[in-house]
């Protein structure tokens, strides 16, 4: 640490002081402790804190040889209580209490001001030292209240203690120095008689002895207070009951809870008394704190809090006020409170109460840039040790700047500071960052509502509602066609959904409305794009969670809007899912979407936080985190930062995380019941899922179903499991493919995650489920149909036993070099194709099937499989890549097709796999108009099909 040059009367001052110190020291006894390490300490002590100087006149013991034991133990308070183990009268209690508090604020000070422990060390020994003396205040007053009315007892003759709930700082284990401490005080039963000579109601017994706590802590005596203890937070306030039971304090919060009591009660905490039943009181009133869905009524609340703040503030001219003050210590809670509230319901690790932890969940989650979370994280720890240093000086309950100039001095010297300027420049350059950073959370809404567009379309709406839809209004602003925005309006004002709205709700749609209207008027297509954003208002009115998302993000509004506009099926999966919303409000959403490893570590952080094995919770989670990466997909194909193959590869990463973690459910379901097959590979499942189709061909696309195949190792046939319910091998590996389609396709609130199509096993619908790897390879070699050939060319293993999956890979390689075809080859899969486009094209001379018409995906495919089966056994590398863009570049790479043939197949297939995702991002038939690079596109396929003897028209 810096040590600044002194003023002279500074110096003087110390110098005067441990001068007296000396003194009294040595007219009580004690051995002056004057090491020069130890002086030096000593004199920053001094130097920072009246209060400690003062503790050390009153109490000199403290300077004698005990000091340094004392000071270095860098254990908390809890360690240190050997004085209060025997039962003590009141009055002697009270004195102790209050010099035992005192002895270690006195070695708080003395380690923080010396560098020796961090801000949070600080914090949290000052919250340890107010549970510690929680507790011996209570059992004290419980001893003395006990020989007079005996104790509370349950049913089973337990005694039943109060539970001491602590919010605010002390609930998050970062107590100032000075605080208040913020307590509810709660039992669990009520209705119980005590048990003594005198027995009285449980009710008046725990209001008496929560009295008696606080008084044996609040009241000021010869030696001081210990705590000044705020109740102001339980139901009801000062109105309220001091002590309320479970059941009343549940009802308060169902019934009465408000908005602001949301905020407090994150950090709630039980310190003292039963605290096993005070986390089961936390656990009941966690939906009331933290709601099922991202939450962003949550604004409201906030802002109510920050307003009442903010007149406070200017009418007691607190702005150099560190906690409340404009970038302080409160609007720093908020921002982080306010993501706690949001995502907590969802998110179990924000449930966190200490702000530093749930800041680095926020870092951790991506809520936060690293940037703005150690912007943050650094102002949070000056402020809070600034505002500890204020209040070390005197131990009072201050968080106002001294005014004093000598005071003031001598807290920028403890600091480090030669100057009080230089601390205020620092606390300045803090204060700006963080209020920078609340006005970024705070301001933008209310931007929106005061634009002058939203302004002029007020009047609108409100016409809407009372007299009927403006009809030219909207044609003026360029609604074409206007019968559909004219009937969604009318339908939407005609709805019990609004007119049965609460005043609240009411509100939100009030301001809403005219937004959606001034977004949707400059979009890309403004009528299609009203009429999505009226269905969605309409599906989520009575959840005001996401009115509210829309009514206080405008960014999400606008992101929202550019969707809607592009993207009917995109709309349609956000009216279905309005959690999908929340997408819109995350920052990472113009970047990458997330690859398979992230989406699957995802999914298993999310399965983590479900308690009890609950299949269609885990489902419906694996769902939301499915169509989550499946809409950022959408949206980076929409915005040009995906081309179509990279996204068709992105969707079948998500199909891969989500059979992946499915069939890690399944299995586990299957254990459950039957044991394990002991001599399987490791902890693999001994069984490999096979995707064939788009899915195999790394071509999927959006709302495509999922063509699977099940193998597994015939090695464990015969072989039995260990559990309760034991099965042969075969049938052990059918019931856990049968576990894993019922998972796939089990229908929840949520919806299915997939359609699955399991008819590509061996001999079709007729085969068995699942197959061993041996008999799969072996009706690959002997029995399979040339199509099933052409369909193992797109086949690869998706999921499962990765040994297993090895083995597949040789043995698909193998039965594809195996078959010697000869000149029927091509005649045989020109009549596939042909037979299959007579059943299933589209096309008409005005548009074009992008999948089974002439020339498009499925020729180019056909085209593809002939060149793998005739040259696969001269070419090894074919049968390495199942997908398209990779085969036309190893056939290329193998003279199969010359430089002109590969460009223009992989400019046609590139072409073609737009258009179809296109189409189906739109909610439109994979067709799509004749155009003239479509045209050319289909022709250069035909083309080339015929250059190689393969005439598909």
């Amino acid at each position: 640490m810096p040590n600044p040059v002194r003023p002279q009367a500074i110096a003087r001052l110390i110098d005067q002081r441990l001068s007296r110190l000396e003194v009294l020291c040595r007219e009580a006894g004690v051995p002056f402790y004057d090491d020069a390490g130890v002086d030096s300490h000593l004199d920053r002590v001094l130097l920072a804190s009246d209060f400690a100087y003062e503790g050390f006149c009153q109490e000199p013991q403290l300077l004698g040889p005990d000091l340094v034991r004392l000071m270095n133990d860098p254990r908390h308070a809890d360690a240190r209580t050997v004085p209060f183990s025997m039962g003590l009268p009141d009055t002697e209690f009270r004195s102790e209490i209050r010099r035992f508090r005192r002895r270690e604020s006195i070695r708080l000070i003395w380690r923080d001001v010396n560098d020796v422990d961090k801000v949070e060390t600080t914090l949290a020994g000052a919250s340890v030292l107010a549970e510690v003396c929680l507790e011996l205040a209570l059992r004290h007053a419980e001893r003395q209240l006990a020989e007079r009315h005996g104790q509370i007892r349950v049913a089973s003759g337990e005694v039943q203690r109060l539970v001491v709930l602590a919010l605010g700082k002390l609930g998050g284990g970062e107590l100032n120095f000075s605080s208040d401490v913020d307590l509810v005080l709660a039992y669990d039963e009520a209705g119980i008689a005590s048990d003594g000579v005198r027995p009285i109601d449980a009710e008046v017994w725990y209001s008496r002895l929560s009295q008696h706590l606080i008084s044996l802590l609040a009241d000021r005596t010869a030696d001081g207070f210990a705590y000044r203890v705020d109740l102001r937070l339980r139901p009801f306030g000062n109105v309220g009951r001091i002590a309320l039971s479970f059941a009343a304090m549940e009802q308060y919060y169902q019934r009465e809870g408000r908005d602001w009591e949301r905020y407090a009660w994150i950090k709630a905490r039980p310190v003292a008394g039963d605290k096993a039943a005070g986390a089961r009181l936390l656990a009941t009133l966690r939906p009331f704190v933290f709601r099922r869905y991202f939450d962003y009524t949550a604004f409201a609340g906030l802002r109510e809090m920050k307003e009442l703040i903010d007149a406070e503030v200017a009418r007691k001219d607190m702005a150099e006020h560190i906690k409340l003050g404009p970038g302080g210590i409160r609007e720093i809670e908020f921002i982080i409170q306010l993501l706690q509230l949001i995502r907590g319901g969802r998110e179990p690790a924000l449930r966190v109460r200490g702000l530093l932890p749930a800041l680095s969940v926020c870092e951790q989650l991506g809520l936060i840039s690293a940037r703005r979370a150690r912007q943050l994280g650094e102002a949070y720890r000056f402020l809070r040790r600034l505002e500890n240093r204020v209040q070390m000086f005197a131990d009072q309950q201050t968080h106002e700047l001294p005014a004093d100039d000598t005071q003031r001095q001598r807290i920028a010297l403890a600091l480090g500071h030669a100057q009080w300027s230089t601390l205020v420049e620092e606390l300045d350059r803090h204060r700006a960052a963080v209020s920078e950073e609340f006005d970024a959370v705070m301001a933008p809404a209310r931007q929106v509502r005061n634009a002058a567009s939203t302004v002029a379309w007020n009047a609108v709406w409100q016409q809407c509602t009372e007299s009927g839809v403006d009809v030219q209004a909207f044609a003026d602003a360029g609604f074409d066609p206007l019968q559909p925005v004219v009937g969604a309006l009318e339908s939407f004002l005609a709805s019990p959904n609004l007119r049965a709205a609460a005043v609240r709700t009411r509100e939100r749609i009030d301001r809403v409305m005219p937004a959606l209207f001034a977004a949707a008027a400059q979009s890309a297509a403004p009528s299609a794009c009203l009429v999505r954003l009226i269905g969605l208002v309409n599906a989520v009115a009575r959840r005001s969670a996401y009115l509210a998302l829309l009514d206080e993000q405008p960014l999400a509004l606008k992101r929202l809007t550019a969707v809607f506009a592009a993207s009917a099926m995109l709309a349609e999966r956000v009216i279905a899912h309005p959690l999908l919303l929340d997408e819109l409000f995350d920052d990472r959403i113009d970047g990458p979407p997330p690859d398979r490893d992230e989406i699957e570590a995802e999914i298993q952080r999310r399965l983590a936080g479900v308690g009890d094995q609950d299949p269609e919770r885990e489902i419906d989670l694996i769902q939301e985190q499915r169509l989550s990466a499946l809409f950022r997909i959408g949206l980076a194909f929409l915005g040009k930062r995906l081309d179509a193959a990279q996204t068709a590869r992105a969707l079948a990463a998500v199909a891969e995380a989500v059979l992946g973690s499915v069939l890690r459910l399944a299995e586990r379901d299957l254990i459950a019941t039957h044991g394990t097959i002991e001599e399987r590979y490791g902890d693999s499942a001994g069984m490999s899922v096979i995707g064939y189709g788009s899915l195999g061909g790394i071509e999927l696309g959006f709302g495509s179903d999922l063509d699977l195949v099940f193998v597994y190792d015939g090695s464990l046939a015969n072989l039995e499991s260990t559990g309760a319910k034991p099965l042969d091998g075969a049938r052990y590996y059918a019931r856990l493919a049968q576990r894993l389609v019922h998972l796939l396709t089990m229908l929840t609130r949520s919806g299915r995650l997939y359609e699955i199509d399991i008819r590509l096993r061996p001999d079709g619908g007729k085969g068995l489920l699942v197959t061993s790897l041996e008999a799969y390879s072996a009706y690959q070699r002997e029995r399979a149909w040339t199509w099933e050939h052409q369909a193992l060319v797109r086949a690869r293993v998706v999921a499962g036993d990765v040994a297993l999956g090895r083995r597949f890979t040789e043995a698909r390689a193998a039965a594809l070099d195996a078959r010697a075809y000869g000149p029927e080859l091509r005649r045989k899969i020109v009549e596939m194709r042909t037979r299959w486009r007579k059943e299933s094209d589209r096309s008409t001379a005005a548009v074009l099937d992008l999948k089974q018409g002439l020339g498009a995906l499925v020729d180019i495919e056909f085209l593809l499989q002939a060149l793998v089966l005739e040259h696969g056994s001269a070419h090894p590398r074919l049968l390495g890549v199942t997908n398209s863009v990779d085969l036309i570049e190893v056939a290329a790479a193998a003279r199969l097709l010359d430089a002109s043939q590969a460009g223009k197949l992989r400019e046609a297939h590139m072409l073609l796999l737009d258009r179809s995702l296109a189409a189906k991002l739109d909610a439109r038939p994979r067709v799509s108009r004749r155009d003239e690079p479509l045209d050319q596109a289909t022709r250069d396929v035909l083309h080339i099909a015929r250059e190689l003897d393969l005439a598909f028209d």
